[in-house]
């Protein structure tokens, strides 16, 4: 709540100097008495005791309309952003491999683990480097055998944070498999119908104004356009060829970076009922795959042992694909003096009945 004109609240100095003025003008008698010593002993009934209640609601009033014509409003902040950002695609393996354990910051944890706790700092920003990719739009592809779309590109990364926090290592031997061609094929397409998207999603978020998310995304430009492939193994499933798809987005004007996650020296935690066991998984990281993938692209390959390494190359990622976020921000008011107008307007009724009634003067 705020005052137009908080200036007017100075009236507010004079309402001492019209006390002063009436109670100097009531001491003057208007018949006067050779001796009130008599009178000084008469009993005083309730409605001589109660008299000055007209005068206080009499101030109580100018009060109010004081306040109604500094006319109090309620405002809401309303930004309206246009945004010139960056598409980008996270592909993420999530096959059997992925469940090998990897250092994170003196965690054992699951590579695919690692990969969702960086992915998720990338996203949203953390205090060590990474500043968030609020600008940007961004959507989720997992692959083993089968890549899928786990989320198309958004604006509201909080849905997307979800998405990527339930995703999980496959489970059944059918569905496990590295399939980097179909996925990259896969992310490609998303992002090369990405305009064509957000112009119906514009279509639609006219009709529906008071979502704050939509009108974000009614504002957004395609700036450039961005895979980010995360991977620890080979291409050993799917039906396209990784650098046939490679030069496809290449052709689409799509930049991929590509990431090897592994290491020679990685091992899975077995339970077992005669205890736990640390059993060594290798390595299957096809490095020159990866590394053709991103320089026919324009990206760059990085080689991620730990969480630390891993990181690092998500921060120089992040350090080159920036994006620029121009917001106007505006309010709108709510006008409030009615209600100040009106309980003015209520007491002064009230105490002028009660003047011309119960408390009124006979000559």
């Amino acid at each position: 709540m705020e005052l137009y004109s908080p200036w007017v609240l100075l009236v507010f100095l004079t309402l001492p100097a019209i006390v002063y003025m009436k109670r100097r003008r009531q001491t003057e008698a208007a018949v006067k008495f050779p001796s009130i010593k008599d009178i000084l002993h008469c009993p005083v009934s309730l409605r001589q005791k109660l008299r000055p209640l007209l005068n206080i609601a009499r101030f109580a009033c100018i009060s109010l309309l004081i306040i109604a014509i500094a006319r109090p409003r309620k405002g809401t902040v309303l930004s309206e952003i246009s945004t010139e950002g960056v598409a980008i695609e996270v592909v993420a393996d999530r096959s059997g491999s992925m469940q090998a354990e990897m250092d994170y910051f003196g965690q054992n944890l699951n590579r695919f683990d690692v990969v969702k706790r960086v992915l998720s700092d990338f996203i949203e920003g953390n205090k060590k480097g990474l500043t968030g990719r609020s600008g940007d739009l961004i959507g989720l592809v997992t692959f083993a055998r089968f890549a899928d779309t786990t989320c198309p590109l958004v604006l509201s990364h909080n849905v997307l944070l979800e998405f990527l926090k339930k995703t999980e290592i496959v489970r059944l031997r059918s569905e496990d498999g590295t399939a980097i061609g179909d996925a990259i094929a896969l992310a490609a397409a998303r992002l090369k119908n990405a305009e064509e998207e957000l112009q119906q999603r514009r279509a639609r978020f006219i009709e529906d104004s008071e979502q704050a998310n939509n009108e974000r995304e009614s504002g957004f430009k395609i700036k450039s356009k961005v895979i980010i492939l995360l991977t620890d193994g080979i291409n050993n499933a799917g039906q396209y060829d990784p650098i046939r798809t490679a030069e496809l987005a290449k052709e689409w004007g799509i930049k991929i970076y590509s990431i090897g996650i592994g290491s020679a020296q990685a091992y899975t935690t077995i339970q077992t009922p005669l205890g736990t066991y640390k059993m060594p998984t290798g390595q299957n990281l096809d490095e020159g795959l990866l590394k053709t993938i991103a320089e026919r692209t324009g990206g760059f390959y990085g080689r991620a042992d730990d969480a630390e390494t891993l990181v690092k190359i998500v921060k120089k990622i992040n350090d080159l694909e920036k994006t620029e976020v121009k917001s106007v921000q505006y309010a709108q008011y709510s006008e409030h003096f009615g209600q100040w107008t009106l309980a003015a307007l209520l007491i002064l009724a009230l105490e002028i009945l009660a003047r011309c009634t119960v408390f009124r003067k006979i000559p």
